[in-house]
Parts: C-alpha cells; structure tokens; sequence
C-alpha cells in the first residue's frame, strides 16, 4: 500500500505546483495606466465569518456595479468582488479628489450608525493587494454626574499610499482620514461629500518579494515568544513520554518476551497478553466501518501531507484569494482513490467479498456529515445575507464535483484494493471459535480512562500552538508558520502513536482482547479535546451573534472531526503493528 499512496502524493504535489503557478505576481503597467481598484466586502471586526457584500452599505456605486468573475474557492471564500468609483491609475497622485456627493436619508444613517457601533471595516484590493480600513468611528462625551451621549462619525476621506518599482505595484495601504468625520448621530438626512487622495512613491522591494510583509506578523516578538514556550512545552511532553517508553515499557515487555523463550509455563501463563493471541485477531465488529474509517483518515492524512508541501513552496500565503480552497476540493477529489484503496485493501484481510459496503461507507464517513453542516450553515448565511452564502451555481458545481469525479475516483481505488491490495493477514496463531470472555478489569484498564488519557496527553503537548492556530482561523492573526505548525503536527502523531501503543498493551496485559476499536478512540480523542478548547476560545472571545456562533461551532466541529479521523488512523494503524511484531516474536520463539 506505501507505494500506492506515495505516487498518489507525488501526483497531488505536481498539482500544487501546478495550482501555485503565477501566486503573487503582479502586472506591469506604464505611467498613467488604469489599474482597477475593486470593492470586496464588510463586516464586524471581531466576527470573521460575517461579511457582507460591500454595497449592502450606501456607499458611492458605480452604475452599472460590474462583479468581477471569481474562481470556485474565492467563492467558497466569501469573497464577491466588484467595481468602484475609485481611479487610481499608475503613479498618478490625487489629492482631494471627489468620489461622490451622496444624500444620505434617515435609513442610510441608521444602516451607517448601527455599522460603526459594531466597528465595521471594509475589504478591497488593489492589483490583488488587499487593503483595508473602518467605517467610522463611536466617540463618547460625557455630561453632568455620568450621563453619556454617544456619537457617530463616518470617514468621508480615504488616503491611498502606494509604493512602486519600476512598472510594478509593489505595496499599498489605506487610510482614514480623522481629519474629515461627518457626524450622524441624529437621524436625519444629510449631504455627504467622500473623497480620497492618492500618493506614489518608489521602492527598491522586488515584486518576488511583495507578499512577504503579510507573513511578518509571525515574526513579531510575542508570536515567537509563543512560539518558544510551546516548543518547550512540547518537547517536554515527548521526552517524558520517550523516558516512560525506554526505561518501562520497552524493558519490560522484554523482560516478558525473555521469559516466555526460557521460563517455565507458570512464568508464561503470569503475562496477561499471552493469554489472547488467539483472540486478539478475532474479526472486529462492524468491520467495514472500521475499514471506511481508516480509508477517509488515510484520505485526509495524505491531504494534510499536501496542504503543507503548498505552504513550504510559498503557493499558499495569506490573502490568496481562494487558492486554498480551491487546493482543498481538488485534492479532496483526487484522494478519494486514497479513501478506496485503503479501505477495500484492508477489509480483503478480513472478508474477502464485501469490499463494496466499505468503499461506499468510506465515502459518506466524512462527506454526509460535512454536507449536513454545511447546508445547515449556508441556510444560516442566505437568512442574514451574508457573502458566506453560497450561489446557486456553485451549489451545482460542488454537487457535481461530487458526483462525476469523487464518487468515480473512490470506486477506482475500490477496485484497485480489492484487486492490488493486502494480502489477507495470516494471525501467528489460530483464531478461536468462541471469544475468551474479558475477566473484570481494574479502573485504569476501563476504557473511559484510556480514552481520556489517549486524548489528554496529545492534546496538552500542542494546546498553545493550537490557541495560536485558534486566533488565526477565527481571528486577524497570520499563522505563517508552517514549520512550527509541521513540528506540531510531527508531535501529535508521535504522541498519538506511543500513547495508543501504551494504552494498546496495558489493555492486552488484562487480558481484553477488544482493542481494534478502543485503539481509534484513544487515538482520536485528541480531537474531541481540541474542540473542547474551542468552545472555551469562543467564550473568551469577543465574536458575538448567531450567525458567527453556528459558522464557528460547525467548521471547528468538522476541522476537529477530520482530526479524530486522521488521530484514530494513526494510532489504530501504530497498534496493529505493534500487536504482530509482539505475537510474531512470541510465535518464533
């Protein structure tokens, strides 16, 4: 199976290679040319999935607002760009240039008032730069024994800032201008006139290198010292675990192999895990989910694998428009032969005609839930008119994605399975007809308490770099890390795996022969809390609403079961081949 799934990796890196072509670069443009500045979107501050098209807002618009034609993923994205007002042409300085004179009636400065209380910003972007800036501003003055009177100012000026080289746009910022407020507090009509300026200036920055100061805040001396302390807190947790595993564990379960070569039969029959070699390969239950779950965890872990190849390459970076969504639907696609192969391959080691029932429950395992949520989610977004609100026609093209190639891709790697796949396993000893009955386990070989020490000692190793990822999916924070977030990744599969061979052996040592299950949720269990720590970072956050409550407590939930899928895999995988590298020795012994 390794060299199937590393040509199909190999396949997936030549399309993200392909995918990242062109990421970043600007155009060329000559003194006095048209570059287009489009408009994008609005929303509150601190909820990152409420966004609003732009012009939801009475802004100056253009007639007729032409939209510009976006790609699957910056749809997926939110993103809805759109023309403006605004003429800023190549190295072209403006200074009070006026966008508009604009009658703003009682419901405009209602829709502005409640905008700004919310601290509202704006999204455009400049030759694929974006830029950013807020709405306006809330200023309280005060009267007499502590009476407030709030008020509210619009910015009616927005300054541009643009640094050039040579033909190319290198960098651009904008600025509100608190020099130019409008007060609408009242509601009632008034005149407003907006405005902007524009300036230019040289720099020797490459275009190459344009992109680089969106990954800068990574850089900044509190993210490294988070990350520092993380490292720390990591490491310290896998040399203990490394200790536990060498100086305990490795010696004795030597120790026991030792003996059961030289010992007399008392001193075998004293080792618990001896006594079920020939249950421990006893057909699990529901076996072809458990083939479907290992087939979609292996899925996702080789699209893990290709997401951080995109990243070290530099194809994905913040602000690409929609590039990593995109990268997410066609592998996702393209792995499903992934999701196939492996579960069709590994229930031919236990029933060698009935494949068909795990390839097609490898593919409903992560996508039904998936679609569920989201749809639950989008009938959210379409209520609250919201930009994460999907078309029609992208409805259609996901759903036929879906149909003409993922489900074809999953039945190919079916077959491939079923005919190139595993062998079927030959225990070292023979299975029993009846199951040995499991003798009254002591409370630290109950499965509640395996499964919460296999999910809590992973998870406390990388919880500060999780905090960090946290800030960055549902935040403004840029996670630019991607060797960090590779050595944590790195760590919780190394504890994933030593955890579950640990709690795999000390489940064997009582003589509990039912580990093919247990293994995948002390594995997984990581995940449950990861999102545990999720609904505390919500609670300590200041995301507000409905709308950015369900979108965050739906693609955390979906993030944190794929995890558990992948975590599961790992750890299940791990324990397998622990358990024959045991039985085997004993068997040549």
């Amino acid at each position: 199976m390794a060299p199937f799934l590393l040509t199909v990796l190999q396949v997936l890196l030549a399309l993200t290679f392909w995918i990242g072509i062109g990421s970043g670069s600007s155009n060329r443009y000559n003194a006095g040319d048209h570059v287009p500045l489009f408009v994008n979107k609005v929303g509150p501050l601190h909820n990152p999935s409420e966004t609003y098209q732009y012009y939801d807002l009475p802004f100056c618009r253009p007639e007729p607002v032409i939209e510009k034609q976006e790609t699957l993923g910056e749809v997926l994205n939110g993103d809805r760009l759109m023309s403006s007002l605004y003429e800023l042409k190549f190295r072209e300085d403006k200074t009070h240039f006026v966008l508009c004179r604009k009658r703003l009636t009682s419901s405009d400065v209602a829709s502005f008032r409640d905008t700004i209380a919310q601290d509202y910003y704006f999204q455009m972007y400049y030759d694929d730069l974006p830029l950013w800036g807020f709405v306006g501003k809330v200023e309280g003055d005060y009267f007499g024994q502590g009476e407030k009177h709030t008020k509210y100012y619009i910015f009616s000026h927005l300054k541009f800032h643009v640094l050039y080289n040579a033909d190319e746009v290198i960098e651009i910022n904008s600025f509100s201008d608190p020099s130019y407020l409008v007060d609408i507090s009242e509601n009632t009509e008034i005149d407003v006139q907006f405005t902007y300026s524009v300036s230019w200036n040289l720099t020797s920055e490459r275009s190459e290198t344009r992109m680089n100061k969106y990954s800068q805040a990574s850089l900044h001396p509190i993210s490294q010292k988070i990350h520092f302390f993380s490292f720390l807190n990591s490491i310290t947790v896998v040399v203990l675990l490394i200790g536990l595993l060498s100086l305990l564990f490795m010696r004795h379960l030597k120790n026991e192999l030792r003996s059961s070569s030289i010992g007399d039969e008392e001193e075998k029959k004293e080792v618990g895990w001896k006594l079920v070699q020939s249950d421990v390969f006893r057909c699990p239950r529901n076996v072809s989910l458990l083939c479907a779950f290992l087939g979609t965890g292996t899925q996702l872990l080789i699209l893990i694998i290709a997401l951080f190849a995109l990243a070290f390459t530099g194809f994905l970076y913040p602000y690409n428009r929609g590039m990593l969504l995109t990268s997410l639907v066609i592998m996702y696609t393209l792995t499903s032969v992934v999701a196939g192969y492996t579960s069709a391959s590994f229930h031919s080691q236990f029933e060698g005609n009935k494949q068909k029932r795990s390839v097609r429950l490898a593919g409903i395992l992560y996508p039904v839930p998936f679609l569920i949520i989201v749809s639950v989610l989008n009938t959210v977004a379409i209520t609250y008119g919201a930009t994460a609100a999907l078309p029609f026609g992208t409805i259609v093209i996901i759903i036929l994605i879906f149909t003409l190639l993922n489900i074809p891709f999953l039945m190919l790697g079916g077959v491939l399975g079923n005919r190139f796949g595993l062998l079927e396993f030959q225990p070292p000893a023979a299975v029993k007809r009846n199951p040995r009955e499991i003798p009254l386990q002591n409370w630290y070989r109950r499965k509640l308490y395996q499964v919460f020490l296999g999910g809590f000692v992973p998870f406390i190793a990388v919880v500060l770099e999780w905090h960090q990822l946290y800030a960055s999916l549902w935040g403004f924070k840029i996670y630019t890390s991607p060797g960090i977030m590779l050595f944590t990744f790195a760590v919780l599969i190394f504890l994933s795996t030593s955890v579950g061979i640990i709690l795999t052996y000390i489940q064997l040592s009582g003589e509990d022969h039912e580990w093919w299950w247990r293994s995948i949720l002390c594995g997984g269990f990581s995940a449950v809390f990861m999102y545990g720590y999720g609904v505390l970072f919500y609670l300590r956050s200041d995301m507000t609403g409905f709308l950015q409550l369900s979108f965050y407590l739906g693609y955390t939930a979906l993030f944190c079961y794929a995890l558990f899928l992948v975590l599961g895999t790992i750890s299940f995988l791990a324990s397998l081949m622990f358990i024959r590298h045991i039985y085997r020795s004993v068997k040549l012994e």
